[in-house]
C-alpha cells in the first residue's frame, strides 16, 4: 500500500560542469548544451536532468551526462546542492551539483537526449545560461581555484607528457592571475616531488624543455603518510 505523505516532495535534478583546457590557447573552458524543449528552449545549459526513483544520485548524473553529451568514463566529484524556490518553472526542484575535469581532446561529444546542440565555451564568453546554472558555474569555478592550490587536480587537463611552462600556463588561467612568480612556482611543484621526469622535448625548432609527467602513485603515498603540510605548502602559490 503507498505510502501518504503529509508534506508535498520537491523533484530531484543532477547538473554536471564539465571543465576542459585548450592548451594551444591557454583557456579554460565548459561544456554546455543547448536545450530542445521547455522550459528554456533554445538556450544553453549545464547537462543534466531528473532523478529516477531507483537511482543513486552519482549514477544519475553520469547517464545524464551520457544521454545529453555523449561523454562517459568520467570522474566526477559532488559540488553542491542547489534548492532555492523559483529556481525552476516547472516547479519545486532541488538540484544536486556535479563538477570534473577532462581533456577535451579525449572526449568525442555528440548531442543527443533533449539536448539540441553540444558546445565547448571559454569560460569568459559564457552565453545567458537556463535556469540558476550561471550560479552553479561561479560556485564550480570558486572550487576548481581553492581546490587546485592543494591538490594537483589540474594534471587531468594537461597531455601525459608537458613542460614546467605549460603547467605554470594551466594554474594561472585556472586562478585567473596574469603572472605567476616563475621560479617560485617551479621551486614549489618540484618540491612536492609528485613530478616524473620525461626526457626533452623532440622536434621543435627552440631549444627543447624538460618534459614532466603526473606521478599518482608518489601522491598517493604523499597523501596516505599524511604529509598534508607539505601537499598544501607545495601549491599554495604566493601571488
Amino acid at each position: 500500500m503507498p505510502y501518504t505523505y503529509e508534506y508535498p516532495r520537491p523533484a530531484l535534478t543532477v547538473d554536471c560542469v564539465i571543465f576542459g583546457y585548450d592548451d594551444l590557447h591557454s583557456q579554460l573552458r565548459v561544456l554546455l548544451i543547448e536545450r530542445s524543449g521547455d522550459p528554456f528552449q533554445g538556450s544553453w545549459a549545464l547537462p543534466g536532468g531528473f532523478v529516477d526513483m531507483d537511482e543513486d544520485l552519482e549514477k544519475a548524473a553520469l547517464r545524464e551526462l551520457e544521454e545529453e553529451t555523449g561523454m562517459k568514463d568520467v570522474f566526477i566529484e559532488q559540488l553542491y546542492t542547489f534548492g532555492a524556490p523559483g529556481r525552476d518553472p516547472r516547479g519545486r526542484v532541488v538540484s544536486v551539483a556535479y563538477f570534473a575535469l577532462v581533456r577535451p581532446d579525449a572526449h568525442t561529444v555528440k548531442a543527443a537526449s533533449d539536448a539540441r546542440n553540444v558546445k565547448w565555451f571559454e569560460i569568459d564568453s559564457l552565453p545567458k545560461l537556463a535556469f540558476d546554472h550561471e550560479q552553479i558555474l561561479e560556485a564550480a569555478i570558486n572550487r576548481l581555484r581553492a581546490k587546485v592550490r592543494y591538490q594537483p587536480i589540474g594534471f587531468q587537463l594537461l597531455p601525459d607528457c608537458f613542460t614546467l611552462s605549460q603547467l605554470q600556463s594551466l594554474y594561472e588561467t585556472i586562478l585567473g592571475v596574469p603572472k605567476l612568480n616563475k621560479r617560485n612556482f617551479r621551486t614549489r611543484i618540484l618540491k612536492m616531488n609528485v613530478l616524473q621526469d620525461a626526457g626533452k622535448q623532440e622536434g621543435v625548432s627552440h631549444r627543447p624543455a624538460r618534459l614532466y609527467r603526473f606521478d599518482p602513485e608518489q601522491y598517493e603515498k604523499l597523501v596516505q603518510n599524511r604529509y598534508a603540510d607539505l601537499l598544501k605548502r607545495g601549491l599554495d602559490f604566493e601571488i
